[in-house]
């Protein structure tokens, strides 16, 4: 059974830094692409940053862009979400996303979330 687990979130002061990882456990990972939405009560879905292995590519949201940088281990099949000049404008539930190649078939799964507070 494939899982995808989140760990790091909790509380840090405005300019601060947190480190969030996931991790897919229960897989031998091929291509993937892994990443990050977060999601505000009564607000759409925001999509923060994601890696992929169909060409390396990382991307990040306007609002992250120089304060956050996503990182593939692929020996302990983790996605880490450096998170720097925290903003309380980030507090949110981040959530963990994979679309994942396993056995020629694409498939996605999605983490529990992890929340982030930035207090001012």
């Amino acid at each position: 059974e494939v899982q995808v687990v989140e760990s790091g979130g909790g509380l840090v002061q405005a300019g601060g830094s947190l480190r969030l990882s996931c991790q897919a456990s229960g897989v031998r990972i091929g291509d993937y692409a892994i990443g990050w939405f977060r999601q505000s009560p009564g607000k759409e879905p925001e999509a923060v940053s994601c890696i992929s292995s169909l060409g390396g590519s990382q991307t990040y949201a306007n609002s992250v862009k120089d304060r956050f940088t996503i990182s593939f281990d692929n020996v302990k099949n983790t996605v880490y979400l450096q998170m720097n000049s925290l903003k309380p404008e980030d507090t949110v539930v981040y959530y963990c996303f994979a679309d994942l190649l396993v056995g020629g078939s694409w498939s996605s799964y999605w983490g529990q979330g992890t929340q982030v507070t930035v207090a001012s």
